[in-house]
Parts: structure tokens; sequence; C-alpha cells
């Protein structure tokens, strides 16, 4: 039995049509669609590898199933940076080595984007370390990524400042 989806994955139209309704959204994105800068990790939702964005929220990829994501909104990593043009949260990354191995961090910076987003982040360390524990780091990079995290929500908060005025 088929079964066609249609989604929007990093701001472009998507026909899937599935020959299995238990394909998670992670291998879809993966196998599927060519998208492998999602990581699949434990895959069973423990690691945070596989986070991307699915109508704004942070959400597990290995979790989810496909089907489930229906005229859905999906950002992985590879859809944030514009161009040359890096999101301020891989910036931040970059700029605080917010990285050893580097498995991790496309899960790390995309709940750190959806973290800001929600309005999480704030300016305390201990709080962006609780909005980032369901993804785990096995090389212990957390202070580069908590000071990363802190940095791009001041820098976002800047932009939206500037564009306010």
């Amino acid at each position: 039995m088929s079964l066609s989806i249609s989604l929007t994955v990093n701001g472009a139209a998507r026909a899937v049509t599935l020959d299995d309704p238990r394909v998670t959204l992670l291998d879809l994105l993966r196998e599927r669609l060519d998208l492998t800068g999602t990581k699949k990790g434990c895959d069973r939702g423990q690691c945070g590898a596989c986070t991307v964005l699915l109508d704004g929220r942070r959400i597990n990829a290995c979790l989810t199933l496909a089907l489930a994501c229906d005229d859905a909104d999906v950002v992985t990593i590879e859809g944030l940076a514009d161009g040359d043009v890096l999101h301020p949260v891989q910036a931040a990354f970059l700029a605080h080595d917010a990285l050893q191995c580097g498995f991790c961090t496309p899960g790390q910076i995309m709940s750190a984007v959806g973290l800001v987003a929600e309005g999480q982040a704030g300016d305390d360390p201990e709080r962006v370390r609780e909005g980032m524990s369901g993804n785990l780091c096995r090389c212990g990079a957390y202070d580069g990524i908590t000071a990363a995290v802190l940095d791009a929500q001041r820098r976002i908060a800047e932009q939206g400042k500037a564009r306010a005025a």
C-alpha cells in the first residue's frame, strides 16, 4: 500500500510516496531526500542528533512518522544558512568553538534555533543548559554550546530591535 504526502522541506515543496507507513521523518530526510545533515544517533529519541524544526517546533525526527508530517513545514540544518551567510546560531557555534567531533552539532544547532525562537533561551546559562538537555554531546562541548546559544540569542534580539527601529 503506497501513501502520498506533501510537505515543505527547507522552503521547497516536496511530494513523496511512502511504501511503508512506518517510515520515520529521519529516514525520509536522510534516505529519500538526501539531507544527511540530520544525524541518526540513538534512533530512540534520547540523544537529539536528529533534531529538526517541524512547523517551527523542535522535534526528534527519529520518533516522528513521516506520515504525520503531511502538509508540514520542515527545516533541517541544510536549510538554515542563506547562501553563504550563516544563521546567527551557526555563526555563534563557530565563534565559540561549540563543537568537537561535530556529530551532534546539526542537532545541537537546530535545538538552539528552536530554543531561541520559542523565547526560552533568556540570558541565564542554566536555563540554556536545561533547554538544550535533550541534546547530548559525547565530546563534552557543553560550555561552548551554552556560550554560543547565549551569544546567538543576543545577536538575534539585537537584529530584531534594529528591524523594529
